[in-house]
């Protein structure tokens, strides 16, 4: 898991935004390292946020954004009355799925805009209050936009994170990098 974002090679902007959208999913993926999934489901302040919701959530809100930008229907698409689920795992799911499921996405994602012709290439938003009549946003604002989305949730796994057990992000990425525990 990406922890520094290295230079791009020069021009590659694909490259470069790749690797700011995976440097997020690290922050969040690190955040479950060495948690059971009766862990990671702790809800550990008033939030309803838990580790393992929030890895559930920015699947599929990744997989939501790649849908819409490759034009393709969303096979985990939810309505008003499960939304609520796709912040906690639910029927038999487990931690161990969902980041696969994730990884799945993640190399989706990558596989498309690779190939994209253009990052000034468009696709339709949907037609929803907080978003422009008619609005139509490029591949490059798609990238840019995951990074947002999977950063603002990283913030919050962090806080879950250490609220759980001390671990702070720092400490993960020790952890993860072989290194003596930090806490």
């Amino acid at each position: 898991m990406v922890t520094h974002v290295n230079s791009e090679a020069r021009g590659d902007e694909r490259g470069a935004l790749i690797a700011f959208v995976e440097a997020q999913r690290g922050g969040v993926r690190r955040s479950v390292l060495g948690l059971t999934d009766e862990q990671a489901a702790q809800r550990p302040s008033a939030s309803e946020l838990s580790l393992s919701g929030l890895v559930k959530h920015v699947a599929e809100v990744e997989l939501t954004w790649l849908r819409m930008a490759q034009g393709k229907p969303n096979e985990k698409q939810r309505a008003e009355a499960d939304w609520g689920d796709s912040f906690r795992l639910v029927d038999g799911e487990t931690l161990a799925e969902t980041l696969a499921f994730w990884d799945r996405v993640a190399r989706e994602t990558e596989e498309f805009i690779r190939e994209v012709p253009s990052l000034d290439d468009t696709f339709p938003l949907p037609d929803a209050p907080w978003f422009p009549k008619d609005g139509q946003v490029s591949m490059r604002w798609l990238m840019l936009h995951l990074v947002e989305e999977i950063a603002r949730h990283a913030g919050h796994a962090d806080i879950i994170r250490e609220s759980l057990d001390g671990k702070t992000a720092l400490a993960l990425v020790a952890l993860e990098q072989g290194y003596p525990s930090q806490n």
